[in-house]
């Protein structure tokens, strides 16, 4: 692999979680449990940005996707059981991403009395699903290749490990309790991981090109 394709790997991961991030900031929601008056409200004055982050939150997850796919191909373990867990990894997170960002179209383009309201519900139904299978079990697959191959440093993969670990047990906890909150603070933190991650390939493509 050339220096050139190792650049444009870790800036499709760069872009993706920069847009990531700021689609949180932007598509904020209109709040727990809101009623159909609320939510038509909410629809109305935030429609614009409603829409935008909700563009962004559909276009930032092939990016990092693709960042890892990367990783996999300059370690050489295309092909290999720990490539093939990153890719049904980063597959299961696509579903998931996808499904909540229809949901989103969805409540502010439907009718709040029934498409509306219905969306929130699956909305929260959906997001369960990230910290219960898709954010750990990419984490753990993607920990893995960079512990056995260097592809990045080894604290990046133990980190990435205890990221994993934290999600899978916040999964086991939103079985039973409200925990969203707290679940997006993670996934804020988990962010930054994305973006070192993103900057030391950028910054070793050099000597990355020459080992994949």
């Amino acid at each position: 692999m050339d220096k050139l394709s190792v650049k444009l790997i870790a800036i499709a991961g760069l872009s993706g979680v920069v847009i990531l991030i700021i689609s949180f900031m932007i598509n904020t929601g209109p709040g727990p449990n809101p009623t159909v008056s609320e939510l038509t409200r909410f629809g109305r004055e935030h429609y614009t940005s409603i829409m935008i982050g909700s563009w962004m939150q559909a276009v930032s997850p092939p990016l990092i996707v693709t960042f890892a796919l990367g990783l996999v191909s300059i370690s050489g373990n295309n092909g290999t059981l720990y490539g093939s867990l990153t890719f049904l990894g980063g597959l299961i997170l696509l579903i998931v991403s996808m499904m909540e960002v229809a949901l989103y179209f969805s409540a502010v383009t439907g009718t709040p009395a029934t498409t509306g309201m219905i969306s929130i519900q699956l909305i929260r139904s959906v997001q369960r699903l990230y910290s219960i299978v898709a954010a750990p079990f990419f984490f753990f697959a993607l920990s893995s290749l960079i512990l056995r191959s260097n592809v990045l440093p080894m604290v990046m993969g133990y980190i990435g490990f205890l990221l994993g670990a934290i999600f899978f047990v916040m999964g086991i906890l939103e079985l039973f309790f409200s925990i969203q909150n707290i679940v997006d603070i993670v996934a804020m933190v988990q962010g930054i991981w994305w973006l070192i991650a993103s900057i030391l390939v950028l910054i070793n493509a050099g000597k990355l090109a020459r080992r994949a």
